[in-house]
């Protein structure tokens, strides 16, 4: 085996032995992975688009109750991944975190699914009248969902990125494969989110929850089979050094205690080591790290690669050390401008199916649309879009820009934060026209029809989806790139804690707004009986936040600092960033 014919970036086999480039990885690897994550968002979206009327028809929760479930399920379901990427990046390797986490997670799905099908286990029905559960039943049926939780933990992060590892960032070829990478991965991700919003939803409406959990079970337990079958053409990274930690410790304490030590007036002259001592091969020298050229950003912790001539027992780090450093503190101050965003994105699977509930669903023959199948809609237009996206419009801006990817990838999220406050001025205006219904029909009673069509929720759905072609797919690139080298899983749950701190900052919202509107005997924005509830006056809260974060989100973006990684190469050094603007909504 010559080496010319390994992988570039020091990918090994399962065994931990180098790997042929022409054997392994790439599409025909990642094959194995899209179905898994097809059956796994099959699974999560089965959940989640129809739990709000779970807890509400079948255990009599009210709908501020119900939200607030729904959000901190949801919220942990993405706050996990931060200990699950971890693990991965520190001690156990993508791979195996992924296969011990999918365990509990089939656990967990089983559960759920006894939960609502085992008799002794789920609340006595008659005639689709169901009594109060007991304690002990609700206690199961949450520990069954926090269970999927801690599983989600180790999957969520891990699969993406170990299939992004799948192409060679040092193969040209396979490098320009990968910037269509995540597109299709999250379009994979939608096939399993639309089956589950029009199939799952309708039959657990109509012909039980026991079925409608237990269809994504085994389809959860066939994927694994297949996900494992494929695993002779697997790429794995070496688990890095575990000192992911101290990185971010040791930088700011050292800069600290050289405070008064003076800047050199160029970064060359900061400490760093040779360039050819951070090997290609990821298992070999530096740490598997690569450099990373020197930012004008964050200026104070330059201090901590200050050579000091004077004190040879001084510590000092590499200027790849502080950039690392750098480079996560910028991922945190945009990732703070995501959280409202990720709001947004929370009223699909709550405020959104309430308000549904409440409106004509009946289409055609007597048939009637489950409430939260609308959530379909929002997959349908990200399906259309991605390859929209991926096949015309990155092509046709690559042309204009020269930017691989068409737009840098902030660009990219702020365009979809701007579709986004489109579509909740839209639900503002449609919760208007809601409102002057009831009151001209004189509806009052919560369980009273509004002669007003559920198809006037879909342009709200339809815009969302669009949305997540730019912003969500956007963000999980985003933050695998931009992450250091050495922990790119961690990296990306930069991505799921957003929409998770997002869920919980929506189901703080509804709870102060809920109280604080209700107060002294007033009618709450958002009261059990949405028919004398103002959910317009919420959407137009959330119009008005929405547009300042949008401000915040330009500002911050305009000043960000793309990551930029140098190699040795053949003829020289080769510089590794593709967005290499230096302001990120900038061409």
């Amino acid at each position: 085996m010559e080496t010319k014919d390994l992988t570039q970036d020091g990918t090994v086999d399962l065994r931990g032995h180098p790997v042929l480039a022409s054997n392994t990885g790439k599409w025909k690897a990642c094959a194995f992975l899209v179905g898994y994550e097809a059956f796994e968002r099959m699974a999560f979206y089965g959940i989640a688009s129809n739990l709000v009327n779970y807890l509400t028809t079948q255990l009599h929760e009210d709908t501020v109750s119900s939200v607030r479930n729904v959000n901190n399920w949801s919220g942990c379901v993405w706050l996990t991944p931060i200990f699950g990427a971890y693990i991965a990046d520190s001690f156990l390797g993508r791979f195996w975190t992924f296969t011990f986490s999918s365990l509990i997670y089939v656990m967990g799905m089983v559960f759920l699914t006894m939960a609502v099908s085992v008799k002794s286990l789920k609340p006595r029905c008659n005639n689709g009248i169901c009594s109060k559960a007991t304690a002990s039943q609700v206690a199961f049926f949450y520990i069954s969902l926090y269970t999927i939780a801690v599983g989600s933990g180790g999957t969520k992060p891990n699969i993406s990125t170990f299939g992004a590892d799948q192409f060679d960032d040092f193969n040209p070829v396979e490098k320009q494969m990968k910037v269509s990478f995540f597109n299709w991965w999250m379009f994979s991700s939608f096939l399993g989110a639309l089956f589950a919003t029009l199939g799952l939803v309708y039959i657990q409406d109509n012909l039980g929850w026991g079925l409608g959990y237990g269809i994504p079970t085994v389809g959860l337990l066939f994927s694994l089979l297949i996900f494992y079958f494929g695993t002779p053409l697997y790429r794995h990274k070496v688990t890095k050094s575990r000192t992911l930690a101290r990185d971010f410790i040791q930088v700011p304490i050292t800069a600290f205690r050289n405070r008064n030590l003076q800047l050199p007036p160029t970064s060359a002259e900061l400490y760093e080591l040779e360039l050819h001592t951070y090997s290609r091969n990821a298992a070999a020298t530096a740490g598997g790290r690569r450099q990373v050229e020197h930012t004008p950003i964050f200026r104070f912790l330059d201090r901590a690669a200050i050579k000091d001539d004077t004190n040879s027992s001084s510590q000092k780090c590499t200027v790849t050390q502080v950039e690392g450093t750098k480079q996560v503190l910028g991922m945190i101050i945009i990732w703070l401008a995501t959280l409202v965003p990720s709001t947004i994105w929370a009223q699909i699977n709550t405020l959104f199916v309430k308000q549904g509930t409440t409106l004509n669903r009946t289409l055609s023959h007597g048939f009637q649309i489950p409430a939260a199948s609308l959530g379909s809609f929002v997959t349908l237009s990200m399906l259309i879009s991605v390859p929209i996206y991926d096949h015309y419009f990155v092509p046709f801006m690559r042309r204009k820009t020269g930017n691989t990817r068409g737009i840098t990838l902030l660009q990219r999220l702020g365009i979809g934060f701007v579709i986004q406050i489109i579509a909740i001025a839209i639900a503002y205006a449609v919760e208007v026209r809601r409102m002057h219904v009831i009151q001209t029909n004189h509806i009052v009673h919560p369980k009273q029809v509004v002669p007003m069509s559920i198809l006037w929720l879909l342009p709200q759905y339809i815009l969302l989806g669009i949305a997540d072609v730019f912003n969500a797919i956007g963000l999980l690139e985003f933050f695998y790139d931009q992450s250091p080298e050495h922990m790119q899983s961690l990296g990306t749950t930069f991505f799921t804690s957003g929409i998770g701190v997002g869920n919980f900052l929506n189901s703080f919202l509804v709870t102060v707004v809920d109280k604080i509107t209700g107060e002294n005997g007033g009618k709450s924005w958002i009261g059990n009986n949405l028919n004398e509830s103002h959910l317009d006056y919420y959407y137009g809260f959330l119009l008005v936040i929405s547009t300042v974060n949008l401000g915040v989100f330009v500002w911050v973006s305009s000043r960000y600092i793309y990551k930029k990684e140098a190699t040795e190469v053949k003829d020289g050094i080769e510089t590794k960033g593709l967005d290499t603007s230096p302001l990120g909504l900038q061409v």
